[in-house]
């Protein structure tokens, strides 16, 4: 069994715990939901005050000039690349993550089709993001291909030369399994198929590798382990071997090669500036900026390395406390105890209405979030509703992941619940 003060011990020699003071987090909260939303730097506010009452409020205009306004997209993309495995101008802060990926996938059909017509294939995962196949389903009427939907296991058997384009998210929304991003890249590119890849799950909390490991493509949230703040701009990125070909189908005047000579005719900027649209919202960029400095500092500490180490340990040690201390609840943990095939996070299943629990664990101020399963969907994992944990390193402590296990052992042996409050069901779960 581990213990309280096992705990204590790995805090007090946590090399990454100073990073924990960059945040303001609420008292009495152990937040494991960064995942989806992280927590709020400390100078987030600072920065954009600065940027409302100085830079617009004085500045005005000139700001875009004096303040780097124009630049910021690019500016912040290069802090991003740091953390994905790119090179400075090859990544963009810009739009949201759907955005983003209509204008990557659009640009690798371009790419495949024009190589090789007769490709009319899309793979991904059957349960991969909604957003991510809604968009794919899109483009595929647009562009009269097919989306072919596939379990995780059968993706080396559904890649072949008809396909025109793998897309997958990187770490998986729900389970947090993670794929080998290197091999399949390889086994893609031996086939001739392009690679979009959705880093949502992964820039901040894993170590990314687009250019070692021979991607095509890449989009990613900045809100969730970039701590952005909701709504945060997205990222996208492009292998430089396709920056001169690459074309994407929201053409406005910020990809524009001369945004200011007012052309009436669309000539695209060299490099990623071309997958900009039209003007970039520069209080959340700033909000943005700032948020991604926060993993940045960790770079002093042993960067992505170190924060990977942690999160390891964190979800080693969530998993494990699990295991001995809910045995008698039914607890089925779908996240991967194989260190190599998961992300950031846990997922775990518990004989109860999981939606009801979640609920319970944040009135006694555990915050987690719940993603019900799919009934119709062939896999049985993909079926189970799932208690989500994330796993932020930069500001969680084994005591809070410790704790929160003690709390959710509380409430499934009080039943605390099913109190019929918790199963009052909100707009966002």
């Amino acid at each position: 069994m581990i213990t309280l003060q096992d705990c204590q011990a790995l805090d007090r020699a946590d090399p990454l715990a100073p990073l924990r003071a960059q945040f303001d987090l609420p008292d009495g909260v152990i937040y494991l939901d960064g995942n989806s939303l992280g927590a709020l730097p400390r100078d987030t506010a600072e920065r954009v005050q600065r940027t409302l009452r100085q830079e617009w409020g004085q500045d005005l205009i000139q700001s875009w000039n004096s303040a780097g306004w124009f630049a910021q997209p690019l500016a912040t993309g290069d802090k991003i690349a740091r953390l994905i495995g790119a090179g400075p101008n090859q990544v963009v802060a810009a739009d949201t993550t759907s955005v983003n990926l209509y204008k990557a996938l659009s640009a690798a059909i371009g790419l495949a089709r024009a190589a090789d017509p007769a490709r009319r294939r899309i793979v991904s995962e059957r349960s991969n993001f909604p957003t991510d196949l809604y968009i794919a389903e899109a483009l595929c009427r647009e562009h009269g291909m097919v989306l072919q939907l596939v379990h995780a296991d059968e993706l080396p058997q559904a890649l072949d030369e008809q396909v025109a384009v793998l897309m997958l998210t990187h770490v998986h929304y729900r389970s947090g399994r993670m794929h080998d991003m290197a091999a399949l890249n390889a086994r893609a590119q031996a086939l001739g198929i392009l690679t979009v890849w959705d880093l949502a799950h992964s820039a901040g909390a894993v170590p990314v590798d687009l250019l070692g490991s021979g991607a095509d493509f890449a989009v990613g949230c900045g809100y969730k382990y970039l701590n952005g703040g909701p709504g945060a701009p997205a990222f996208v990125w492009l292998h430089p071997r396709h920056h001169a070909q690459a074309w994407q189908p929201l053409a406005g005047w910020w990809g524009h090669a001369r945004p200011f000579g007012f052309s009436p005719h669309y000539e695209p900027a060299p490099g990623i500036a071309r997958f900009q649209c039209g003007t970039q919202p520069m209080l959340s960029l700033v909000a943005l900026d700032a948020g991604v400095d926060t993993v940045l500092a960790a770079e002093a500490l042993g960067g992505m390395a170190a924060l990977r180490r942690k999160s390891l340990a964190l979800t080693e040690l969530f998993m494990q406390t699990a295991q001995d201390e809910l045995a008698g609840h039914g607890v089925q943990i779908v996240t991967p105890q194989d260190p190599a095939a998961r992300g950031s996070q846990v997922s775990l299943v518990v004989d109860a209405d999981g939606y009801a629990v979640m609920q319970a664990l944040i009135a006694h101020g555990v915050i987690g979030d719940y993603r019900a399963g799919d009934p119709e969907a062939p896999h049985p994992e993909d079926r189970l509703d799932l208690l989500r944990f994330g796993m932020t390193p930069l500001y969680l402590r084994h005591t809070d992941v410790w704790q929160a296990v003690q709390t959710l052992r509380q409430i499934l042996d009080q039943g605390l619940w099913r109190d019929p409050r918790h199963a009052r069901r909100h707009a966002v779960t």
